[in-house]
């Protein structure tokens, strides 16, 4: 590789992190290139060399980031689990473990470029939503295993089933959004759990020792 295509390569990735870290924070609609070119130290004669507009730059973020989100599921210890049910009750705990932090840092680019765009940008919004289909139909071979060993009468399918987890995950990143507190993203990811473990007749495991959410927390105060 050339010098110079290295470094293009360089500023291109720059951009692209510089858009998922200023989305994740700002939203999309907040964003604007100018922003995009003084996180990186590019010039817009660099943006518009690799990106024709601001819609083109976010569907490559968009690409990108689910690009590494999917080979960190690939490799997490969850896989590691021996049977079906187990590694699907452990992708949750997964998921219900990075919920800590920085709100931004831990909440799904794609469900809110999906969501903030889907009227505005549906060519977007449409291709965000299919990283998240994608992502879900990972779990949909597990989620069949687990069915014929454990449920095997159950009217739901492994699809249906897939794409409710993801719609407990992104709903559990609005709601911690709006409360400013990500123990009430883990609440919902707790719940998810018993209801799984439900769905295959398993016996529940004891809960997380997860503080209350906020807002509960908040409440119990006030009566003492």
């Amino acid at each position: 590789m050339s010098r110079t295509h290295e470094m293009a390569s360089t500023s291109r990735e720059r951009l692209l992190d510089a858009a998922v870290s200023l989305i994740r924070t700002k939203g999309y609609t907040a964003m604007r290139v100018e922003d995009v070119c003084e996180a990186t130290g590019l010039t817009k004669g660099s943006f518009f060399h690799h990106f024709a507009s601001k819609e083109d730059l976010a569907m490559a973020a968009a690409e990108r980031f689910s690009a590494r989100a999917d080979l960190m599921f690939s490799r997490a210890a969850f896989r590691d689990e021996p049977d079906a049910l187990g590694r699907l009750l452990a992708y949750v705990d997964f998921r219900r473990g990075a919920m800590q932090g920085d709100l931004a840092g831990f909440t799904c680019l794609l469900g809110m470029l999906a969501q903030e765009t889907y009227s505005t940008h549906p060519q977007l919004s449409q291709s965000c939503g299919q990283h998240i289909q994608d992502h879900a139909a990972t779990l949909e071979p597990d989620i069949a295993a687990a069915k014929a060993a454990h449920a095997p009468d159950a009217e739901w399918t492994a699809h249906s089933l897939a794409m409710f987890t993801q719609a407990v995950v992104q709903g559990a990143f609005v709601l911690a959004k709006s409360q400013h507190d990500p123990a009430v993203a883990a609440d919902c990811l707790d719940h998810l759990r018993r209801y799984l473990e439900l769905s295959f007749n398993k016996p529940q495991a004891p809960p997380h020792a997860v503080p209350a959410p906020r807002s509960r927390r908040a409440a119990a105060a006030r009566k003492s």
